[in-house]
């Protein structure tokens, strides 16, 4: 059994949520594909044979390339190294890409699909829970350079996601629970009661094979893809509403830069979204009440609350990159309430500090703010 989440906009695609969907791939891939490239991690080479071997069955010339785990593989030395493949196999504009992996394939694989001949269709079958609620959906596709993550990218519609929860049941427990961090994070945007299940469910939370099967990970999962499909449907590019989507991402982002990305996506974001929830305290704008319920949350399922507190220069720094930026003025997604997500332009800096001081641990964080 099976649910369908029907993402909107000027090129609408369905993303499918269910147990041993194989034999949907070929119906998101539609009609007129010919030449199929698999691009799937190396743990995952199992798994990228069979679907090449079904689509090979289905009449398609179906080929798979190996790529690095994780954020090693969003590189431009990398998406180079696909490119030459799809070249070398003539692969026209009427060709697809799937993406099998986690959150960083299917960035890649995107973004690959979005920049071969200017763009040709990508369906992304995402493995696991972070890739399933969050990289997978919403058409935003990219790579990595030394001056941050997701810097070099495109917006480009998948022509349909495959969500198998059967995936999940492999996963590592602690990349598991990281992805939890994307779907909390939905709840406290736009879903109130993605927090009511994921409160009442804890202890199966933290068994991803007992989850996987589970129709409340099932409910957790379409409740969230709805989320992001609601937003991306008004909003493709990030120009208002999808911005909203970032809570708590500017601060995780960069964790990530300053920890030479060594830190799970999702571990940041937990961190990141109790620093924006103390910012938002701080500024008058969201009550103790809220904020603590984020440290019990996020804590309950394992995740972390707090980062040391001697990289205050290297966050801001990395801080001024983010997207969101313009010019030398930061701003934040925040939140007014729970399912209230409002902007935060240009805080004091001596709130960003103050801030800080409440989610590090070890060394002092320092007492007074830095100029912007």
């Amino acid at each position: 059994m099976s649910a369908t989440v029907r993402v909107h906009g000027d090129q609408p695609y369905d993303v499918v949520i269910g147990r041993h969907l194989l034999g949907s791939l070929p119906g998101l891939l539609g009609e007129g594909v010919r030449r199929v490239l698999v691009v799937h991690p190396a743990a995952l080479a199992a798994s990228a044979d069979a679907v090449r071997e079904d689509l090979l069955a289905h009449g398609y010339e179906a080929f798979a390339a190996e790529v690095p785990d994780a954020e090693e593989s969003k590189t431009a030395q990398v998406a180079a190294f696909l490119w030459g493949v799809l070249g070398q196999a003539d692969f026209t504009r009427s060709d697809a890409v799937v993406a099998l992996g986690g959150g960083a394939t299917t960035d890649l694989g995107g973004f690959v699909a979005a920049t071969w001949l200017r763009g040709i269709k990508v369906v992304q079958v995402p493995t696991t829970l972070l890739a399933m609620v969050d990289a997978a959906v919403g058409g935003k596709t990219g790579i990595n350079t030394a001056e941050g993550k997701n810097l070099v990218g495109a917006f480009h519609p998948p022509a349909g996601v495959l969500c198998d929860l059967a995936a999940l049941e492999s996963l590592p427990r602690h990349d598991f629970v990281a992805g939890l961090a994307e779907v909390v994070k939905c709840g406290f945007i736009a879903d109130p009661r993605i927090l009511e299940l994921v409160e009442d469910n804890v202890e199966l939370l933290q068994d991803p094979v007992a989850a996987a099967s589970s129709p409340v990970l099932a409910e957790l999962v379409e409740r969230s893809v709805a989320v992001k499909a609601r937003v991306v449907g008004e909003d493709l590019k990030e120009s208002g509403v999808r911005e909203f989507l970032n809570y708590g991402h500017t601060f995780a982002h960069a964790i990530e830069q300053v920890e030479r990305y060594q830190w799970r996506h999702g571990a940041a974001v937990s961190v990141g979204m109790v620093y924006v929830a103390e910012l938002a305290r701080l500024a008058g704008r969201l009550s103790d009440d809220v904020v603590a319920r984020h440290r019990s949350i996020l804590t309950s399922l394992g995740l972390p609350v707090s980062y040391r507190g001697d990289r205050w220069e290297r966050l801001l720094t990395a801080m001024r990159r983010d997207k969101k930026t313009r010019g030398d003025l930061l701003r934040f997604v925040v939140l007014e309430g729970v399912g209230r997500p409002a902007r935060l332009e240009g805080p004091d800096p001596t709130l960003l500090v103050a801030a800080y001081a409440e989610v590090s641990e070890g060394a002092p964080a320092p007492s007074r703010a830095v100029s912007l």
